[in-house]
């Protein structure tokens, strides 16, 4: 059973503000209550590395997500200055292919063994909890999206990467085809049970996501936006702690119930 620490860590949240001023008076607020942080494009555009270092040499974990998507060589070097940076997670799109994956997955790895450094977790990002299965025809992909987030993840994990993001309603279609149990699954576009999706529309509540086999959960503009982020952070952590108590209680009822 999930204690409240564990519960903790599996929440991630999401610094999408404009200034490393804003970023680190959140940071500070809420670093008790929280597992690691998200820096996105919109802060990494706006304060660059230097808010990554801040909040690592406070004893804090971040998620670097940049999405990066080039050539197999660009990614590769951008990977191994994610690794000196000290974040413990950073992404890329899996649809650059497997040469561009697999590229970044050893980069990464030599350049952690050869530096002496912590190894981050790479992941792949499948399809955007923005996109619906209209997007993805608007583009020219007729697939659905479960079924191309499915092979995105398999390919993903094929390419040596240590997960994936992913819309949670996907989270057990990706745990039945990937079988490999360190297999990290990162879920955005999570809200309470009582907030709106805004422009998510591949959403799922907190206690879904840890339900369907979700390792962390990203939130932002819930815990952001409330009048007490830090209590909000709370009631999200005891969201997490409540789903996994349930949980077990499901797996308890369904081992009795067999003849």
């Amino acid at each position: 059973m999930m204690n409240m620490k564990e519960a903790k860590n599996k929440l991630i949240v999401a610094l999408d503000v404009d200034s490393a001023g804003q970023a680190l008076e959140l940071f500070e607020l809420l670093r008790d209550d929280v597992g690691m942080f998200k820096i996105g494009m919109q802060l990494f555009t706006a304060a660059g590395p230097d808010v990554v270092r801040k909040i690592i040499a406070r004893g804090s974990r971040v998620f670097l997500d940049l999405k990066y998507h080039d050539i197999p060589n660009t990614v590769a070097k951008a990977g191994v200055e994610a690794t000196r940076l000290g974040v413990s997670l950073f992404n890329i799109h899996a649809s650059g292919g497997r040469d561009m994956m697999k590229k970044t997955a050893d980069a990464v790895s030599e350049v952690a063994q050869r530096e002496n450094l912590a190894r981050p977790k790479v992941l792949a990002v499948t399809v955007l909890t923005s996109v619906d299965a209209n997007t993805l025809k608007e583009i020219g992909i007729d697939e659905e999206p479960r079924s191309m987030v499915t092979r995105l993840a398999s390919i993903a994990a094929e390419c040596g990467l240590d997960g994936v993001v992913a819309s949670a309603q996907e989270a057990k279609a990706i745990r039945e085809k990937v079988s490999r149990p360190d297999f990290v699954i990162v879920t955005p576009g999570i809200r309470s049970a009582t907030s709106p999706s805004d422009d998510q529309r591949r959403t799922m509540t907190i206690a879904d996501a840890v339900a369907a086999g979700a390792d962390y959960v990203v939130v932002g503009r819930p815990i952001l936006s409330a009048s007490d982020p830090a209590a909000a952070a709370q009631r999200f952590v005891q969201e997490i702690e409540n789903a996994d108590l349930d949980t077990q209680l499901q797996h308890h009822v369904a081992y009795n119930s067999i003849d």
